[in-house]
């Protein structure tokens, strides 16, 4: 009679997360004419011990055991004993991203959270939002559930909401409502320079249409960059820094953006102002519509004193 099963035990590195696997198999000896050595006995009882040179081997690195005792190449069998294989393997397994992130909302289908500067979405690294997501994300209790996934992205040095799907149908139907634009995302963000109050930006970017509305909310003076203002920003599109480049195209580049700023004018070491503020679209599954907002960083109440945005 053999009996297969995996056993698994865990310990951790400073840096690396170490799984033990113990490969186990179990044989129960059934009544036998005569006693004989293990090492003979034991040829081909096991799957993945299938000649008597390999039978040694475990033995001698005290693998097996006989009715829990570490057998050796004298132990003899006299039938009914319980014979154990259990070789371990350690693997080493991808590292621990602990990151705090806070969540705006939760559901089985998707989550909102807070994304902060200085940090990517998701690719090909290994300090991203997509990899501290498990921590804080309880896994959907539905059939297609996943690793949570961001559906859009953000610019690293972009603040604000980012919503995540929870199952592969969540990600797909989000995922959608975004390509057919069926979502109203709002922006703000802290430009350099003075501005009509209100207009729409239209062009082409990476070859496609991209148009976006904007409504200057306050203005400041400012000895370094003559005006600041407080925009609010609603992209018709969601192309590659399809804001960074309407407004630095206008003239009134976001303040601290250091790849379509003003060169003399970009502020070193203070990240940029540009923050992702609100959603407004249709859950995909329970049809209501849903509003989800990320109040405004402390960066951006320290230049507009007591702004609470809307």
């Amino acid at each position: 009679m053999k009996i297969a099963t995996l056993e698994k035990s865990y310990f951790y590195s400073k840096s690396y997360k170490f799984s033990t696997i113990h490969t186990t198999e179990t044989h129960i000896v059934p009544k036998i004419i005569a006693a004989a050595r293990l090492q003979e006995y034991g040829v081909g009882i096991f799957d993945i011990i299938t000649t008597k040179s390999a039978l040694k081997k475990e033995l001698k690195k005290k693998h097996i055991t006989v009715n829990g005792v570490v057998a050796t190449s004298a132990t003899y069998i006299q039938g009914g004993e319980t014979i154990q294989l259990s070789i371990p393997k350690i693997v080493t397994t991808k590292k621990k991203f602990v990151f705090p992130l806070h969540l705006l909302f939760e559901d089985e289908y998707l989550a909102v959270i807070h994304k902060p500067a200085g940090i990517l979405v998701s690719g090909n690294h290994f300090r991203t939002i997509t990899n501290a997501l498990i921590q804080h994300i309880k896994p959907s209790k539905l059939p297609d559930t996943i690793s949570p996934q961001p559906v859009h992205r953000l610019d690293y040095a972009t603040t604000g909401i980012l919503v995540i799907g929870k199952t592969r149908d969540s990600i797909h139907r989000l995922n959608k409502i975004f390509e057919d634009k069926i979502i109203t995302k709002t922006y703000y963000a802290i430009t350099i320079g003075s501005m009509n109050e209100k207009g729409y930006i239209t062009s082409k970017i990476e070859g496609k249409n991209a148009g976006t509305r904007y409504e200057v909310i306050s203005t400041v003076p400012s000895k370094r960059f003559e005006r600041l203002n407080l925009v609010k920003l609603l992209p018709e599109s969601g192309r590659r820094h399809q804001l960074r480049i309407h407004l630095s195209s206008m003239g009134n580049p976001i303040l601290g953006d250091s790849d379509y700023g003003i060169p003399n004018l970009i502020l070193k070491g203070k990240g940029m102002y540009l923050h992702a503020y609100s959603l407004e679209f249709k859950h995909p599954f329970t049809k209501e519509n849903v509003y989800f907002k990320d109040q405004l960083p402390q960066s951006f109440k320290k230049i507009f004193t007591g702004f609470e945005a809307l």
